[in-house]
């Protein structure tokens, strides 16, 4: 195995944060299995992959768009969902209204893989976003060789060359990319990237605090032909209606789908026209 394959230098403002321990964790990951399976045989069969299904499409396709995401637990929630079967949420979800389904794969500390994900690819007909901490081309071969139709790109986590590389990397095999931002200089390394999905996560990943206020701050200098996704922290339609109203188009939502005895219903209520029903003030 070349050793250039893990070559990455971590940011120095991630130094002793739980985002460094997932990476590094990652890392030794990737160095084993691409000792088993170099990413020259992983390409070599992706010309037999099913064609991929356009993310973008899907979340211009549809008002509010909503990508539905499968996790089983993450490191500020702890389990998330005990009864875990990803393609009968996946079924659920798309059934109520899913534009899109987002897997999250990674394994330590969110008790994710990648069999999820193709186990979804032959039983879900709308587009599947490999949701991970993506650092090397490998990854996402790795991804499209697993029925991925997206990927996420962490611009935390990566400069605007080696997004540029990885989301041009990730269109040559037929995926989308999203490139996940939550600052101005985060989307700014986006933007001159060439990314046209940006997802806004409303969750710092330093610190796992959630507002909804990163997305209302930053909807103003999404250019208008790039495909906005608010990340995070989305529980109501009225939160929807004010995202929307804002600017976006797509919303990626979680932990409250995860939490709820019915997803698919959560999902449907989400959906809702209608603002949530207020008690007039005694």
């Amino acid at each position: 195995m070349s050793h250039h394959l893990i070559h990455y230098t971590l940011p120095g403002e991630l130094s002793g944060s739980v985002l460094e321990k997932i990476l590094r964790g990652r890392l030794r990951e990737l160095a084993g299995i691409a000792g088993k399976y170099p990413a020259s045989s992983i390409a070599a069969v992706l010309d037999r992959a099913p064609a991929t299904r356009s993310l973008k499409a899907a979340l211009l396709g549809r008002s509010p768009a909503v990508i539905a995401e499968i996790k089983r637990a993450s490191p500020s929630a702890g389990t998330i969902r005990e009864e875990f079967d990803p393609i009968r949420l996946g079924a659920e979800l798309e059934a109520a209204g899913a534009a899109a389904l987002s897997v999250v794969t990674e394994g330590m500390f969110f008790r994710g893989n990648l069999e999820h994900l193709a186990g979804l690819r032959w039983n879900s007909g709308i587009p599947l976003l490999r949701k991970d901490f993506i650092v090397h081309r490998y990854q996402v071969l790795e991804a499209r060789h697993a029925g991925a139709d997206a990927v996420l790109l962490i611009a935390a986590l990566l400069d605007s060359g080696a997004l540029r590389r990885l989301r041009e990397e990730a269109e040559a095999t037929g995926m989308d990319a999203l490139v996940e931002v939550h600052s101005e200089a985060e989307l700014d390394s986006a933007l001159e990237s060439g990314a046209t999905l940006i997802g806004v996560n409303n969750r710092d990943l330093r610190t796992f605090r959630v507002s909804l206020d990163v997305s209302l701050a930053l909807a103003g200098r999404i250019p208008k032909e790039a495909v906005a996704v608010s990340e995070s922290g989305i529980r109501s339609a009225e939160d929807i209606r004010r995202l929307m109203d804002a600017g976006y188009r797509g919303f990626l939502v979680g932990e409250n789908l995860m939490r709820a005895p019915s997803p698919g219903s959560a999902l449907s209520d989400l959906l809702s026209r209608d603002l949530p029903h207020r008690r007039r003030a005694s």
